[in-house]
C-alpha cells in the first residue's frame, strides 16, 4: 500500500497542476492568453518532477528512492520559496508586480493586508498535495 500511494500521490499532484493550468476555473484560477508562455515554461520546469518522483518509488530500488525523496525535498523548497517566504517575508517590486497580473484576481483565504504576496486556493492545494507527496514518499522509503 505505501508503494501505490507513493506512486499515486505525485500523479493526483500532477494531474492537478494540469488541470489547474490548462482549464479555465475562475475565480480559483485566471488563466489568460498573455500568461500562456509563462505557464508553458512553468509546465515544462514542474511536470517532470511528479513524473520522476512516481517512477522511483515504483522502481523501489535504495538508487530510486533516495532521487524521489530529493525531487520531493526539491519541490517543497520551491512551493515555500515560491509562496511562504514572500507571504511572511519581504517582497521585490518585480515578485509584487508578477503576483499581482498572475494571481490578483484569484480565490483568496488568507489575510492580504500587509502582504505583497498572498498564497491562493489553488496553490495552497498545490501545498497540501506537496506535503502529501512528500510524507507517502518518506513512508514508501522506509517501508
Amino acid at each position: 500500500m505505501p508503494i501505490l500511494l507513493g506512486v499515486a500521490v505525485p500523479v493526483v499532484w500532477l494531474l492537478w497542476l494540469v488541470v489547474t493550468e490548462w482549464v479555465p476555473m475562475y475565480p480559483l484560477n485566471d488563466l489568460r492568453r498573455d500568461n500562456f508562455r509563462d505557464r508553458v515554461l512553468a509546465a515544462f520546469i514542474n511536470y517532470p518532477f511528479p513524473l520522476f518522483i512516481a517512477a522511483g518509488v515504483a522502481v523501489h530500488r535504495p538508487w530510486s528512492l533516495a532521487v524521489a525523496l530529493a525531487l520531493c525535498a526539491l519541490t517543497v523548497l520551491g512551493h515555500v520559496r515560491s509562496w511562504w517566504v514572500p507571504y511572511f517575508g519581504r517582497t521585490t517590486p518585480e515578485q509584487r508586480e508578477r503576483y499581482q497580473r498572475e494571481y490578483g484576481r484569484t480565490l483568496k483565504i488568507l489575510p492580504t493586508e500587509g502582504h505583497g504576496v498572498v498564497i491562493d486556493v489553488q496553490h495552497m492545494v498545490v501545498g497540501a498535495l506537496t506535503a502529501a507527496m512528500l510524507a507517502t514518499t518518506v513512508l514508501a522509503t522506509v517501508m
